[in-house]
């Protein structure tokens, strides 16, 4: 579904104003001069799913600063970005995990979760009741909703543990206030989810569907659900499925892999389509703004953003001596702000921060836009740029971790020497090939492989809260972390709405 996104967007429109306006009982006949489902079977659901991939890439979910304050500043590796005066509050929250159940962003990422659960509901409960629910769009778009039905209560038990689980259409807004269900019933339910999502969908869509849902993002998706109960026969089970499917490759070099050239490569499982052309350079409504708000915070030509969303001194040093995702990964140029650019300098990593007032050490180069399409779509802000949401190398270290965990060394090796060896590249003498059969040696170093490969991507602070690490890592890295900070407060305005039906979790 690049779609062509500009023809996606009106799509989306029209098809928004006929789901509104196409049913119509009055005498039971259908209304004269609109269009009906007879007309076109499917097309109005499969209207309100262009709509999911357009909530997807919303600010609150993955594109923006609730999103990336839920996901990556818990960790040890990130930090909030921007300056001190700059959302200080949300510092204090995420960055030192001073919780309050009354945070804006808290509460913005749950809604948005729902929107998209409510959304997917809704089609679901329109293609069970429509006459061409067998239909292959039908089914395919039943895929689809199942799949992001699972994704968001996979983010809302991960945050949250227990929260209400809402699979039926919501006519009136007491059909959501519901109870909190337990972690282990929504799982349950992603389960049933992914398992009926990876019959619906196909492997490879054809071109002009690029970026739509498959049966290798499905699969994917659940090996991550599993690897966060650490079920490892399960997981194991479905990574390597995915990798034996053939479906993907290590082609595309690292330091293009967040590149433009790098979009839907064949490291790429599963993205976010965006866009922006010179006559709409920022409109959310075809692109995102995941860029802006994690480009440079500087000046004249190195205004890029707000910077939020940067990473810190321990993740440059995690990187092994040469390892090229250094460079690939954090963005630090020019020592000042007051050091003019030069051919010798522009674009060229070395020293740190352009701005002295950061809240962290290095800005986040995989949301870097190239100074050519900037000239191109007359805006610096990246509206264009996709949003990676599950990669080929993440699969080949759920892989690598399931295999050790399960005692087959051998092949958790080279499935962890295939990233290395992507990483290596055509370089000799840098990220040496890991030989241990010690399986705790070896966990220390799939470990390690996870923090740089995905290094600024969602998931770290979940892998510490998963391996049993989080309080011992994040408190050496100067963080007020406490076992109970693993799970999120429920927002105030959630249980307040409830009247009583929700209750916030133990310890706030």
């Amino acid at each position: 579904m690049k779609i062509k996104n500009l023809t996606l967007s009106l799509l989306l429109t029209s098809a928004t104003a006929l789901a509104l306006t196409a049913c119509n009982d009055f005498l039971d006949r259908d209304p004269l001069g609109q269009f009906t489902e007879d007309d076109a079977p499917n097309a109005l659901v499969g209207g309100k799913m262009y709509n999911v991939y357009y909530l997807m890439r919303s600010y609150d979910i993955t594109a923006g600063i609730p999103a990336f304050l839920v996901h990556m500043v818990r960790s040890e590796d990130s930090e909030k970005g921007s300056d001190a005066g700059d959302g200080s509050n949300e510092a204090a929250m995420w960055d030192d995990f001073q919780y309050t159940a009354s945070n804006g962003p808290l509460s913005a990422y749950w809604g948005q979760n729902y929107k998209i659960i409510y959304q997917c509901n809704e089609i679901l409960d329109d293609i069970a009741h429509s006459d061409h629910k067998d239909d292959l769009d039908a089914q395919r778009t039943r895929g689809e909703a199942l799949f992001f039905r699972a994704y968001c209560y996979f983010n809302l038990v991960r945050a949250w543990g227990e929260v209400p689980l809402v699979t039926a259409k919501v006519v009136e807004a007491s059909d959501a206030n519901v109870p909190k269900t337990t972690a282990d019933k929504i799982y349950e339910q992603i389960d049933s989810d992914l398992t009926e999502a990876e019959k619906c969908l196909p492997r490879t869509w054809s071109s002009e569907y690029t970026g739509r849902i498959t049966w290798g993002a499905v699969r994917s998706l659940h090996a991550r659900t599993y690897m966060m109960r650490n079920d490892w026969n399960a997981l194991y089970d479905a990574a390597t499925e995915v990798i034996k499917s053939g479906l993907y490759n290590l082609n595309t070099p690292v330091d293009e892999v967040f590149t433009d050239q790098g979009e839907n490569c064949g490291a790429s499982i599963f993205e976010l389509q965006c866009e922006a052309t010179a006559a709409m350079p920022e409109q959310t409504s075809i692109g995102s703004q995941f860029c802006q708000i994690q480009g440079v915070r500087g000046a004249g030509e190195w205004d890029l953003g707000w910077g939020w969303h940067m990473a810190t001194r321990q993740m440059a040093t995690a990187f092994e001596p040469g390892d090229p995702r250094k460079d690939a990964t954090l963005l630090y140029f020019r020592r000042s702000i007051d050091e003019p650019i030069t051919p010798e300098n522009t674009n060229k990593p070395w020293g740190e921060s352009p701005v002295s007032t950061a809240m962290g050490a290095y800005f986040n180069k995989k949301a870097y836009t190239s100074p050519l399409k900037r000239q191109e779509i007359r805006s610096r802000l990246g509206f264009w740029v996709n949003i990676r949401i599950i990669r080929y190398p993440d699969v080949l270290l759920m892989a690598a971790e399931a295999a050790n965990e399960k005692g087959l060394a051998g092949e958790a090796l080279g499935y962890l020497e295939q990233v290395r060896a992507h990483a290596r590249g055509t370089l000799t003498g840098v990220l040496p090939r890991v030989t241990t059969t010690n399986q705790n040696e070896l966990r220390d170093a799939i470990r390690h492989e996870r923090r740089v490969e995905l290094a600024l991507e969602p998931d770290r602070f979940y892998d510490l809260v998963r391996w049993g690490i989080a309080k011992e890592v994040l408190q050496a890295a100067g963080k007020n972390y406490q076992d109970k900070n693993a799970l999120l407060p429920l927002p105030q305005t959630e249980i307040d709405k409830s009247n009583g039906v929700l209750v916030q979790n133990p310890d706030y």
